[in-house]
């Protein structure tokens, strides 16, 4: 009797004609990688502007010239590899690898190669901060491009998880609690460990080998040991707030022994107090993440009322095609702090400033927007929430009392302006839509590498990255001269 089967159904002669799919036949893609993928595509972006950047910060990296030991991958393949994963979305180094086995992008830009993923990371890892500097080379070719115009740059922070869990942070307070319970547990493990020693001892000999050390007194030792190494740096940054805080309270106490000897009365207010660092002590809910003790507690300015383990970080983005032309970061959980600090950068990386800024009102800081460092710069920077079309009585009042010169009331009326507004809410429009891309569409939402610097060069290689996409949809005019 026939019996009907799957190969029956599927390998029975038909009247349609089809194209062969045998999946055992010899070569499955063109033999010249030039034929892998369209004329248009990233990849091949990627490997035109790699020709274009200055390199040798990488190749300083290898000692080795006289030949000698296996070959390795050439490391123009892997910054291709680390460059395109990154604009791709792809961070991983062992996502790479298996990227450039299925993945006809990352295939074509690995010369058909397949780099491990230990030789990704290794390389990742020993050339980040030079991988990091071809930000500025990037920029440069957006600049000669047409794409920078530094007209008006707006600036914006954004809360990025750290690669730490909030749940292994643990406050000085708790830490104190913890170190004495821990403390008691060794010490009992330890009175456990020497009676059975002692047992040990009569049983086999003695100084003949017993049982291994007890799991228990090796966990509780190393998170001891780490609690205690927290609570050291805790202190320590206590003690450099407090010397801080007391240099300045001797300046102020100078300034007014000398005001009270130049007008021969005794200065009005309370004497300043310069704290003793000897004596000072974290606050109760300091806190330190024990994976990574550089990262913070931050609220998520995405998820009300939540927080996130993670760092601040920073970017400025000219309006002429949204390239980051500054980018930094922080653990500093506010950025009233930053307005100077990355509007100087701009000027450092471009060699000129911007003509107008805008930020929102987590930058206003009076002493930030009347630093020298911004001379020149018209300043747009919101100095409190408002709803849209709502009055700003303060403004009001601070105008009718006449105390025009005051930053803070100078700032305010000038967002009320016309030409305030028209400039001012262009913000949103130039910087937040840089931080969703980021974020959504290149999924880059928590750093791989732990500790400031690390993180710090990783976020500048995503800022490089971002500069890298505007300037392949723009087009290919950066390669003329």
């Amino acid at each position: 009797m026939f019996e009907l089967t799957t190969a029956t159904i599927y390998n029975r002669p038909m009247s349609f004609q089809f194209r062969g799919c045998t999946l055992d036949q010899p070569l499955l893609l063109p033999p010249s990688l030039q034929e892998w993928l369209p004329d248009g595509h990233l990849a091949r972006f990627i490997a035109d502007v790699t020709e274009q950047l200055d390199l040798s910060a990488i190749y300083a990296g290898y000692g080795r010239k006289d030949g000698r030991g296996q070959l390795g991958y050439h490391p123009l393949l892997l910054t291709r590899l680390v460059l395109y994963g990154y604009c791709v979305g792809v961070v991983s180094s062992r996502a790479m690898e298996r990227k450039t086995h299925d993945d006809v992008g990352f295939r074509y830009l690995a010369a058909d190669q397949h780099p491990d993923h230990d030789t990704i990371a290794n390389f990742r890892k020993q050339h980040l901060k030079a991988l990091s500097g071809l930000f500025l080379q990037a920029l440069q070719l957006c600049r000669k491009a047409g794409l920078v115009k530094l007209g008006h740059v707006a600036l914006d922070g954004s809360k990025i998880q750290a690669n730490a869990s909030k749940h292994k942070a643990m406050s000085y307070g708790r830490m104190g609690e913890a170190e004495e319970k821990l403390q008691a547990e060794v010490e009992e493990l330890l009175r456990q460990a020497e009676a059975a020693d002692a047992a040990k001892d009569a049983q086999y000999g003695k100084g003949r080998r017993g049982d291994e050390l007890p799991e228990e007194l090796v966990r509780r030792e190393s998170r001891l040991k780490k609690i205690q190494e927290a609570k050291a740096e805790l202190e320590a940054e206590a003690r450099q707030e407090a010397e801080k805080k007391r240099a300045e309270a001797e300046a102020k106490l100078a300034a007014r022994r000398q005001q009270e000897e130049q007008t021969g009365q005794k200065a009005r207010g309370r004497q300043p107090q310069a704290p003793d660092p000897d004596k000072s002590q974290p606050a109760a809910n300091a806190q330190r993440n024990f994976t990574d003790p550089e990262s913070r507690i931050m609220p998520d300015g995405a998820h009300k009322g939540s927080f996130v383990q993670g760092y601040n970080a920073q970017i400025a983005v000219d309006s002429q095609a949204q390239i980051i032309v500054a980018c930094d970061l922080t653990e500093e959980t506010n950025d009233k702090q930053q307005l100077a600090p990355v509007l100087e950068q701009v000027e450092q990386n471009l060699g000129l400033k911007p003509e107008a800024a805008s930020a929102d009102t987590g930058y206003w800081s009076e002493a930030q927007v009347s630093d020298e460092r911004l001379r020149g710069i018209d300043l747009f920077v919101a100095t409190s929430k408002q709803k849209h079309g709502e009055a700003d009585e303060a403004a009001e009042q601070q105008a009718v009392s006449g105390d025009q010169q005051s930053p803070l009331a100078a700032m305010k009326q000038k967002l009320k302006s016309e030409a305030g507004r028209s400039i001012y809410k262009m913000r949103k429009a130039i910087v937040e839509p840089v931080f969703g891309q980021i974020k959504e569409w290149r999924r880059f939402r928590r750093f791989s590498l732990r500790g400031k610097d690390q993180a710090k060069a990783e976020w500048q290689l995503i800022c490089l990255t971002h500069n890298l996409l505007k300037l392949f949809r723009f087009g290919r005019s950066w390669q003329t001269a």
